[in-house]
Protein backbone atom coordinates (compact mmCIF):
# COMPACT_ATOMS: atom_id res chain seq x y z
CA UNK A 1 0.00 0.00 0.00
CA UNK A 2 1.31 3.61 -0.96
CA UNK A 3 2.11 6.29 1.58
CA UNK A 4 -0.49 8.15 0.64
CA UNK A 5 -3.31 5.35 0.30
CA UNK A 6 -2.23 4.51 4.47
CA UNK A 7 -2.58 7.76 5.25
CA UNK A 8 -5.96 8.30 3.88
CA UNK A 9 -6.89 4.63 5.38
CA UNK A 10 -5.47 6.02 8.86
CA UNK A 11 -7.70 9.09 8.39
CA UNK A 12 -10.45 6.69 8.15
CA UNK A 13 -9.92 4.87 11.82
CA UNK A 14 -9.10 8.33 12.93
CA UNK A 15 -6.16 7.20 14.51
CA UNK A 16 -5.06 10.82 14.38
CA UNK A 17 -1.21 10.06 16.34
CA UNK A 18 -0.22 7.46 13.02
CA UNK A 19 -2.16 10.35 10.98
CA UNK A 20 0.01 12.57 12.35
CA UNK A 21 3.54 10.88 11.84
CA UNK A 22 2.16 9.66 8.67
CA UNK A 23 1.71 12.68 6.82
CA UNK A 24 4.93 14.51 8.44
CA UNK A 25 6.86 11.68 6.92
CA UNK A 26 5.55 12.98 3.76
CA UNK A 27 5.98 16.20 4.42
CA UNK A 28 9.45 15.52 5.04
CA UNK A 29 10.20 13.62 1.60
CA UNK A 30 11.62 15.05 -1.17
CA UNK A 31 8.71 13.33 -3.54
CA UNK A 32 6.83 16.38 -5.63
CA UNK A 33 3.14 16.21 -4.45
CA UNK A 34 2.15 16.73 -8.09
CA UNK A 35 3.65 13.25 -8.75
CA UNK A 36 1.36 11.33 -6.73
CA UNK A 37 -0.30 8.50 -7.77
CA UNK A 38 -3.68 8.34 -7.46
CA UNK A 39 -4.51 5.31 -4.77
CA UNK A 40 -5.90 2.22 -6.58
CA UNK A 41 -8.29 1.48 -3.87
CA UNK A 42 -11.89 1.88 -5.44
CA UNK A 43 -13.03 2.99 -1.70
CA UNK A 44 -15.10 6.10 -2.37
CA UNK A 45 -14.07 6.63 1.22
CA UNK A 46 -10.24 6.45 0.68
CA UNK A 47 -10.05 8.20 -2.84
CA UNK A 48 -11.74 11.20 -0.91
CA UNK A 49 -9.52 11.77 1.57
CA UNK A 50 -6.74 10.61 -0.31
CA UNK A 51 -7.85 13.87 -2.71
CA UNK A 52 -8.34 15.77 0.03
CA UNK A 53 -4.87 14.88 2.10
CA UNK A 54 -2.65 15.65 -0.79
CA UNK A 55 -4.68 18.39 -1.71
CA UNK A 56 -4.07 20.03 2.07
CA UNK A 57 -0.27 19.00 2.46
CA UNK A 58 0.42 20.27 -0.84
CA UNK A 59 -0.73 23.65 0.06
CA UNK A 60 1.19 24.01 2.83
CA UNK A 61 4.15 22.98 0.71
CA UNK A 62 3.50 25.53 -1.84
CA UNK A 63 3.34 23.06 -4.36
CA UNK A 64 0.32 21.88 -6.63
CA UNK A 65 -1.46 18.83 -6.08
CA UNK A 66 -1.81 15.89 -8.53
CA UNK A 67 -4.22 16.32 -11.62
CA UNK A 68 -6.09 13.49 -10.44
CA UNK A 69 -7.47 15.07 -7.45
CA UNK A 70 -10.11 16.99 -9.76
CA UNK A 71 -11.66 14.17 -10.37
CA UNK A 72 -12.49 12.90 -6.81
CA UNK A 73 -15.74 14.60 -5.50
CA UNK A 74 -17.75 14.37 -2.60
CA UNK A 75 -18.72 11.78 -0.12
CA UNK A 76 -22.02 10.94 0.02
CA UNK A 77 -22.57 12.03 3.95
CA UNK A 78 -20.36 13.76 5.99
CA UNK A 79 -17.33 12.41 8.33
CA UNK A 80 -15.57 13.91 10.94
CA UNK A 81 -11.88 12.74 11.21
CA UNK A 82 -12.38 13.99 15.13
CA UNK A 83 -14.17 11.12 16.84
CA UNK A 84 -15.09 13.54 19.06
CA UNK A 85 -16.89 16.16 16.57
CA UNK A 86 -19.52 13.60 16.48
CA UNK A 87 -20.84 13.97 20.04
CA UNK A 88 -19.69 17.87 20.94
CA UNK A 89 -21.62 20.06 19.56
CA UNK A 90 -19.46 23.21 19.81
CA UNK A 91 -16.69 21.46 18.31
CA UNK A 92 -18.42 19.72 15.44
CA UNK A 93 -19.74 23.66 14.79
CA UNK A 94 -16.27 24.59 14.28
CA UNK A 95 -15.26 21.47 12.28
CA UNK A 96 -18.18 22.63 9.87
CA UNK A 97 -17.42 25.87 9.07
CA UNK A 98 -13.41 25.75 9.49
CA UNK A 99 -12.25 23.10 8.35
CA UNK A 100 -9.23 23.28 5.91
CA UNK A 101 -11.21 23.53 2.22
CA UNK A 102 -9.50 20.21 0.60
CA UNK A 103 -11.71 18.53 3.77
CA UNK A 104 -14.73 20.48 3.29
CA UNK A 105 -15.31 20.34 -0.45
CA UNK A 106 -15.34 16.85 0.47
CA UNK A 107 -17.40 16.66 2.86
CA UNK A 108 -14.30 15.73 5.34
CA UNK A 109 -14.74 17.65 8.31
CA UNK A 110 -11.75 18.60 11.32
CA UNK A 111 -10.35 21.39 13.56
CA UNK A 112 -8.90 24.42 11.04
CA UNK A 113 -5.39 23.25 12.26
CA UNK A 114 -5.48 19.95 11.29
CA UNK A 115 -2.03 18.11 9.89
CA UNK A 116 -0.58 21.59 10.78
CA UNK A 117 2.96 20.86 12.79
CA UNK A 118 4.89 23.23 14.94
Amino acid sequence: MELLEQLAQVALERDNLRLRSLAQDLMRSKTPFSTLARPSSRDLRLLALSAALVELLAARRGENPPAWTNEVGALDAPFFLIESATRMQRLRVLCETQSPEPLRKRKLYAPPNFLQFA
